[in-house]
């Protein structure tokens, strides 16, 4: 099962048609027995049978449609919406451990949450919106709890720093991107003026080239491979003290005397640890360029 499953593969109906149509045929889909699902997942999970993969998703794009009814708000395609979260499913599908004692649908709603999540933050409105862990856990929970899109007062803001346990001038700046206005870039007509869109003043950028946007995917792949490789090339503290100093969430990374606190040595000791981590992985990348 090296391959991820796809909606082609698996013959799966898609969004291309009416919305409509495709949500009647989603909910008229038969829901399995735990016995019927259990079976099917065996049969996909020992056997790679594909048809069983293809009965288990079918049996739950009602799932989807229901989870994808949720972020109508971000005012994006509900068929987008729907299309992304089946990816979200198939994934769950493709990792689903029958012997866990789980049903599917705990395990695929969370896969399929965070596909339509990952698809929102791409596409609503700013391209960075949110950065960080943080700031998207706060994007979509200042998204559901605000009322309406009148400016939050300085009462509402701090009510609601308090229930989403950050800070106000935090929630201040995430519902100043969330307000922003859409400006187009193309002209809308035909007037002397639409020669002045923001689009006339935007350079060439031939960084979107497709051969340049297949190099630097590349790119990062091998980069992403280098440090996979480089950190696997330590042991266990050092790996452990790289990580948590360098690769943490923003606002998240571990300091040398709480590491310390940890080991039972010195802020010094965990110092040198880490410069000679840093240098050994400098080596390994540097062997693997």
């Amino acid at each position: 099962m090296s391959n991820a499953l796809s909606i082609r593969q698996l013959s799966l109906p898609t969004t291309a048609g009416s919305i409509e149509t495709y949500i009647q045929a989603a909910n008229r889909m038969p829901m399995l027995t735990e016995a019927e699902e259990l079976d099917l997942a065996r049969r996909f999970h020992d056997e790679n049978d594909l048809d069983a993969a293809r009965q288990l998703v079918l049996s739950h794009l009602r799932l989807v449609v229901s989870v994808a009814r949720g972020y109508l708000g971000y005012g994006l395609p509900h068929a987008d919406l729907i299309q992304e979260g089946n990816i979200g499913l198939m994934k769950a599908v493709k990792r689903f451990d029958p012997e866990r004692g789980v049903r599917l649908v705990s395990f695929a709603i969370h896969w399929i949450k965070a596909e339509i999540h990952e698809y929102v933050l791409r596409n609503w409105r700013l391209v960075k919106i949110a950065t960080t862990k943080a700031q998207r856990k706060l994007f979509f929970n200042l998204r559901s709890l605000k009322k309406g899109y009148a400016t939050l007062s300085p009462d509402e803001v701090r009510a609601m720093a308090k229930q989403l346990g950050v800070k106000p001038e935090e929630v201040v700046e995430m519902e100043t991107r969330l307000s922003g206005q859409d400006i187009s870039l193309e002209p809308a007509g035909e007037d002397e003026e639409d020669k002045f869109s923001p689009i006339a003043y935007l350079p060439a950028d031939v960084s979107t080239e497709p051969s340049a946007m297949l190099e630097r995917k590349e790119y990062d792949r091998l980069q992403d491979e280098g440090l996979r490789d480089a950190l696997a090339a330590l042991d266990e503290r050092s790996r452990n003290i790289v990580a948590r100093r360098w690769l943490a969430e923003e606002g998240e990374a571990q300091t040398l005397h709480e590491l310390a606190a940890e080991y039972g040595v010195s802020a010094e000791r965990i110092r040198q640890i880490e410069v000679k981590a840093l240098q050994k992985m400098r080596g390994t990348l540097s062997a693997a360029a």
